[in-house]
Parts: C-alpha cells; sequence; structure tokens
C-alpha cells in the first residue's frame, strides 16, 4: 500500500509541474490584451469638411520598408464623379497630405483616374497603378504605373501598361529585389451594362523589372475552365513564389452578366470557387488549387468593382491565409482559410467573427494581415450591435496559433455609421468599396475603412477613417514565466518517468514473490481523471 501510494504521489506530482509547466510557458505567448489608441481620424481632408461631398472608399496601405513612418494610401472615388486619391503621411499616420497623381497626355477629358493603387519597392521608391476612364460608360481605356522617390510626395510621367478594359488592377513590388513589380487585372472584352458581355475573361499579370519603365506582355493566370474569374488579389512569399487569390463566380451569370440590371435584392442562389493560382517561376507558369468550392453569396454586387478577398503571407514561414466573407451558416460570416504548405492544400475555414450562428447578423468585407512574429489580425465591417443588421462597425480579431483561433473582437471604430450610404443607394445596391486595408507590425495595427458618419441618402459622402491598435504581451514578465515553465515542464516529464520505472520493478518483484509463496493481494488506490 506504501508503495503504491508513493507512485500516485509521484504521478500527481509530475501532471502537476506539466500542467503548471505548460501554462507558465503559454501565458508566455501570443497576445496579452489589445486595445484601440487615439480614436478615428480622417484621410482625407474633406472627411472634416460635410460641405466637401466625395465618396472615398476601397483603401489601400503600404509602408516604406526604407522609412517606416512614412505610409501611403490609395482609393477610388465614386461620386460626384468617377476618380482617384493618394495620401501621403510621413509621421507614421498621425498626418495625411494628398499627392496629386499625374494625368497621362492624350486620355480623354476631363481627366478621370480611377481604381489606384500603390506599393513600395525594395529601395523606397513608390509606385502607384490606376486605370484612365473613357467615354459615357466610364470603362477603363488603359492601365498605367507612376513613381515617386520622394515617397509618394511628387511622382513621375506614367508609363503605360495595358490597353482597354483593365479591370480591378492590383500591384505589389518585390520586397527583395528593387525594381521588381507584379501587376494583376482581369482583362476584359468589352462591357455590357453593369456587367461583362461574354464569358471567358481571364486573369492575367505582367512584370516590370526595371522599376515600371518597361512592362512584359501579360500572362494568363486563371486556368481555361474558370469562365467567370473576378477580383484577384497579389502576395509574394518569402522564396520569392507569386500567389494571386480571385473569386470564381462558376454559374453565376446575375451578377457577372449583370442580370440583376444593377439593382439589389436576393443573391445568387449558387455556390461560387474561392482559388489561388501559384508560380515557383515569377509568373512563367502557374498552378490552381481550389481553397473552397462551396463559397455562398451573401449580396448581389456590380462585377466592375467586385468584393476582394483578402490574402496575406507570413514572410518567415510561408503560410499563405485567405479571408472572405460567407453565407453557409445561414447569414454573412467572416472565413480565413490557412496553407501550411505554400499554397498547395488548405485546411478547412475557421469562423473568425465571435457572434452566435444564424444571428442574423453580417460580418463582412474582411482583411487579413500578418505581423513579423506571425500573429495574424482580421479587420472587417460588423453589425452585431444592430437588430436591424444596417449600421456598421468596424472590429478586428487576432491569432497567436496560425488562425486556428481568434481572440475576442476589439471594435476600433468609435461610431457606428449607416452601411446603406454610398453611391448605388438609390438602386438598393450602396457601394462601400471592394476591401479594408490593414498594416500589422509586431506591437501595432493600423486600419483604415470607408466610413459614411458624414454622409446621408442624400450626399451618399464616404470617407476614409484610421484607427490604430497597440498589442502588449506582459513583456516584464514573459521571460520570467517561460524561464519557470520550462524548467517545470521538464520535471513533469522526469517524474512520469520516475514513476513508471518503479512500477516496472515493483511488477517485478511481486511476479517474483508469486512464485515462490502465496500472497494475498490488496487492493491498490484508483487514480480517476475526471
Amino acid at each position: 500500500m506504501a508503495a503504491a501510494r508513493s507512485g500516485l504521489w509521484v504521478v500527481g506530482v509530475g501532471l502537476l509541474a506539466l500542467g503548471a509547466g505548460a501554462l507558465l510557458v503559454g501565458s508566455s505567448l501570443g497576445v496579452a490584451s489589445a486595445g484601440a489608441v487615439g480614436g478615428n481620424k480622417p484621410i482625407n481632408a474633406s472627411g472634416a469638411d460635410k460641405s466637401m461631398i466625395q465618396a472615398h472608399n476601397s483603401p489601400s496601405l503600404v509602408r516604406n520598408p526604407r522609412v517606416p513612418a512614412n505610409l501611403a494610401v490609395a482609393n477610388r472615388i465614386d461620386s460626384p464623379t468617377f476618380s482617384c486619391a493618394l495620401h501621403v503621411s510621413v509621421d507614421g499616420a498621425a498626418s495625411w497630405q494628398e499627392s496629386k497623381i499625374p494625368f497621362p497626355a492624350g486620355e480623354e477629358l476631363p481627366p478621370r483616374c480611377f481604381a489606384p493603387e500603390p506599393a513600395f519597392g525594395a529601395d523606397g521608391t513608390m509606385y502607384v497603378s490606376f486605370v484612365t476612364l473613357k467615354g459615357i460608360g466610364n470603362v477603363p481605356n488603359a492601365l498605367w504605373t507612376s513613381s515617386s522617390t520622394a515617397g509618394g510626395r511628387t511622382l513621375s510621367v506614367p508609363t503605360r501598361v495595358s490597353g482597354p478594359f483593365a479591370f480591378q488592377a492590383r500591384l505589389v513590388a518585390d520586397p527583395a529585389k528593387a525594381g521588381h513589380l507584379y501587376l494583376t487585372w482581369l482583362q476584359s472584352q468589352g462591357t455590357a451594362g453593369f456587367g461583362y458581355p461574354n464569358p471567358g475573361n481571364p486573369v492575367v499579370m505582367s512584370k516590370s523589372e526595371d522599376g515600371g519603365a518597361t512592362w512584359l506582355p501579360p500572362v494568363t493566370v486563371s486556368g481555361p475552365s474558370r469562365q467567370r474569374a473576378v477580383a484577384p488579389t497579389l502576395a509574394l512569399g518569402p522564396k520569392g513564389e507569386l500567389h494571386i487569390l480571385y473569386l470564381d463566380l462558376v454559374e453565376d451569370a446575375l451578377d457577372y452578366h449583370d442580370g440583376h440590371e444593377g439593382r439589389g435584392g436576393e443573391p445568387y442562389p449558387g455556390a461560387w470557387n474561392l482559388v489561388l493560382a501559384t508560380s515557383s517561376d515569377r509568373g512563367a507558369t502557374w498552378r490552381e488549387t481550389v481553397v473552397d468550392d462551396k463559397v455562398v453569396p451573401t449580396e448581389r454586387f456590380i462585377v466592375f468593382v467586385a468584393p476582394s478577398p483578402s490574402l496575406a503571407v507570413d514572410p518567415g514561414s510561408g503560410r499563405v491565409y485567405a479571408a472572405f466573407h460567407d453565407g453557409r451558416l445561414g447569414d454573412t460570416d467572416v472565413l480565413v482559410w490557412v496553407s501550411a504548405d505554400r499554397g498547395a492544400t488548405f485546411a478547412p475555414p475557421t469562423r473568425v467573427n465571435d457572434t452566435s450562428p444564424r444571428d442574423g447578423r453580417s460580418q463582412y468585407l474582411p482583411k487579413v494581415a500578418v505581423a513579423p512574429d506571425g500573429r495574424v489580425d482580421v479587420v472587417y465591417y460588423d453589425r452585431r450591435a444592430d437588430p436591424e443588421d444596417r449600421m456598421n462597425e468596424v472590429s478586428l480579431q487576432s491569432s497567436s496559433d496560425g488562425a486556428k483561433s481568434f481572440k475576442p473582437r476589439l471594435r476600433i471604430s468609435d461610431r457606428a455609421f449607416d452601411s446603406r450610404i454610398g453611391f448605388g443607394s438609390e438602386r438598393n445596391m450602396p457601394e462601400l468599396g471592394s476591401r479594408l486595408a490593414l498594416l500589422s507590425t509586431t506591437d501595432r495595427a493600423l486600419a483604415l475603412w470607408t466610413d459614411t458618419r458624414g454622409g446621408s441618402d442624400v450626399t451618399s459622402k464616404q470617407d476614409l477613417a484610421q484607427a490604430s491598435v497597440a498589442f502588449t504581451k506582459g513583456s516584464s514578465l514573459r521571460q520570467p514565466l517561460r524561464a519557470g515553465g520550462l524548467p517545470l515542464l521538464a520535471a513533469g516529464v522526469l517524474s512520469l518517468l520516475a514513476a513508471a520505472v518503479t512500477s516496472r520493478r515493483r511488477r517485478r518483484q511481486v511476479s517474483g514473490d508469486l512464485s515462490s509463496k502465496q500472497v494475498v493481494a490488496e487492493p491498490e488506490d484508483s487514480l480517476k481523471i475526471v
């Protein structure tokens, strides 16, 4: 009995040591807390003036790798006329100044720049792509790029990349090779109303190796079976691999061919595919992976400005993160898909928003970003506080375990705003833009979104708002916790090993005694784990 109890005591001590060690080590990892810093601030100058009526949306945010305080954000403007905007900060987003994007000579007047996209090169050069518009239908006439060696404050004469009908262009710069740029877009053959007349318009990509002075002919990215591909987004992996994520609308003629005639109503009743194309040879050849073939649409949209899925790559591990909204649970939720093998395969999605399933409230249009330490941040529009599912807030949630789980949401908008204010609201299809923006560092995240608090049904005014989030990890205790936890883990393992050895020796002794004389065995105490 005494020996048995001694063995159980050793086992108990070992289990306690293991548990305590795991708790301490776990407490030393991940995000301990996060909080919004400084409140919401407008980026565009018209944001503080209600008499200046413009619809700013679809921001894209980049940072200068040589001068981290130098940021640039580009966005499209939907009204009163189609246009674009570029704002630059040299003080880490404390203030913003608008930069004028030069308009190319020979293009149709009045000047109409649209859908700009910024990027910073490895040497600190800033680039911006955009399209010029033509005709009463405001269709893209040409795709252009311009550059700046002044952090975006002044820009060069634009260089033409491609001709008409280049939609949804996205630009990135190689973080390791100065002057190496990549552009992806949807190459249409024409338009019809609010849609495309025929399927088969491919996603293509072009690259420049001389800072945008010249561009190679575009290569086709989407496979021939992807007849209704839209909304490509581009990211680079740590080994130079190229990833392009896009939506395949499959048989959705309602949105792709303007079957809804630009008016709101019930969404397409079928499913879409979320597809990732990957190239390991700088875009010469591509392989495709179906991220998910059961994406459930949640609303109608204008295909020219389709909602964009989000893509991010961990700069250390090469893990690929895809994010989009989906209605498979009956209302709109934010989902994240993860590939641990650089885009070859994807695990089933993780639901990000920490709301009750099927609560009738929408969470949508996520933007995902990965911090240098591997933390995954997701920002999205959130209507959880409104039973009518109309008023937006903006939420951010983070993961410290590779998007297997997410910490509770942090509301980063300090005021709710109406999701029904925007271009197209008179047709029950208000346009809040194609994306949000997010930039994540080890201890901070900067989020941008389309905010309508200064607008109304009449003005359709939209502004870009920003919020900064600070992350803390309990740095004063992090190392002591880990230092104390690791020895406890080791002690627990050693205790359990010692108990196993002692138990084996005792069994051998009892076996030997039984072979020479009769022994009355007493029942040992039982160890229960509830």
